[in-house]
């Protein structure tokens, strides 16, 4: 077996172990880039540092640490509230506003587990007092976070655009986003219209939204003041000129974040105890680690041999199908973040291929990849599995075991004959 092999069999390992233990990934690649790249391939330990990735460090804790301050100062449950408001009596319309609702959390930089983490019990507990299915709320919660992934503000979206710079491919950032929300809005149509949701528009019935977010909010954070103030609105301000500076601007995302987390800090030092506490430090670490290892298979000529596997594989469209289903099946069990900064280095050589769109494989691999974190062996299929009520625990996790191998089985397909076959 040669050490090519090897090295990427350690990768393998990695994400088989991080779904089966409670144990870091970021860790385990930090460990196997110092095995792997000083003990055995003789690298140097300076080249190691080297390959760590500071820019995308900067990104994630600059962006999550500004979104840990909007978090904690209650900003996302006024717009949650806002958001509630829309609905005006009609129960059918909830499990869509709360897709809209973390969709717009996730684009704005919110991580997919923590949007999720915070719509979820509000969700479920609108479908056990509304007889709303869960299963139809819990996937389009979870889809609604997914269809915001790919945002140029997001982390998960800042990731994939930053590897497709590193490996120097085309792409556009905006294309897929709108990709991701194009598909996922459609998956979630299919999944309404199978879960009874077109009755439910049929039946409408008075909802006090308002004062059921303003309740549910009280749950997350007692001391938060309720309503709209002035720092929450100079908090959304930070934002929109976020998205200007990044976007019209090209100011660099992560070191913008932080100049606006500061002037938050500044402007109410006595609210920012336990942010630091909020930020996914779990997340960047892990993050920091994979794609530290990866850089270490960069240099020992591990990535060039994979790269040469999939480039022997003479039809790219088949290959790209072949990544779809692949990145489905361990991202429903493994981390999605994770695998994707893995994924798109080997992936390169269909990506890079002149005969194929460059953006219909990555759009299909990275929404195969999201797309099944429903799964209640993932984050996301975990909390909405945990905060389902008034449901037979066991029966729950049986629906929406059948629901996400569903979604496996044909999500990662439909994508890529969507995105690589039609739109390529």
């Amino acid at each position: 077996m040669s050490f090519e092999v090897i090295a990427i069999l350690i990768l393998l390992t990695m994400f088989v172990v991080g779904a089966m233990l409670p144990i870091n990934l970021g860790i385990m690649g930090f460990v196997a880039a110092f095995v792997v790249g000083s003990l055995i391939s003789g690298m140097k330990v300076a080249d190691i540092f080297r390959v760590f990735p500071a820019d995308l460090f900067v990104t994630l804790a600059g962006v999550t640490y500004l979104f840990a301050i909007v978090q904690n100062n209650g900003t996302v449950d006024l717009i949650t509230k806002w958001g509630l408001r829309m609905v005006r009596g009609n129960r059918g319309l909830i499990p869509w506003v709360m897709f809209a609702l973390s969709t717009l959390l996730t684009s704005v930089g919110t991580l997919g587990p923590a949007t999720v983490a915070i719509l979820a019990p509000i969700a479920l507990r609108f479908a056990a007092q509304y007889s709303i299915n869960p299963i139809l709320m819990g996937v389009l919660v979870v889809n609604g976070s997914v269809a915001g992934y790919y945002s140029p503000l997001n982390p998960l979206g800042l990731i994939v655009n930053g590897m497709m710079e590193k490996v120097q491919i085309s792409h556009s950032p905006a294309m897929l986003f709108a990709n991701g929300l194009i598909f996922c809005t459609i998956v979630s149509a299919l999944v309404f219209a199978a879960f009874g949701g077109f009755r439910l528009l049929k039946s409408a019935a008075a909802v006090q939204a308002a004062d059921e977010i303003a309740t549910a909010a009280a749950d997350h954070s007692r001391n938060r003041e309720d309503g709209f103030t002035l720092y929450k609105g100079v908090t959304l301000a930070g934002i929109v000129i976020l998205v200007v500076l990044a976007l019209a601007f090209q100011v660099h995302i992560g070191f913008a974040a932080f100049a606006i987390a500061l002037v938050l800090a500044l402007l109410a030092p006595k609210k920012q105890a336990g942010v630091l506490g909020r930020m996914p430090w779990s997340v960047i670490l892990m993050i920091s680690g994979i794609v530290t290892f990866v850089g270490v298979l960069e240099k020992i000529g591990a990535v060039d041999y994979v790269t040469e596997l999939i480039a022997s594989v003479k039809n790219p469209v088949v290959a790209a199908l072949a990544a779809s289903y692949v990145g489905g099946i361990v991202s429903s069990f493994a981390s999605t973040t994770g695998f994707l900064a893995a994924i798109i280095p080997l992936a390169a050589p269909i990506i890079q291929d002149p005969t194929i769109s460059s953006m219909g494989v990555i759009s299909a691999i990275c929404i195969a990849t999201g797309i099944v974190d429903v799964s209640p062996f993932s984050t996301n299929g975990s909390l909405i599995l945990a905060n389902a009520q008034g449901v037979e625990e066991r029966v729950f996790f049986r629906q929406l075991l059948i629901v996400s191998a569903l979604l496996i089985a044909f999500g990662p397909g439909l994508a890529w004959a969507i995105f690589v076959l039609i739109g390529g």
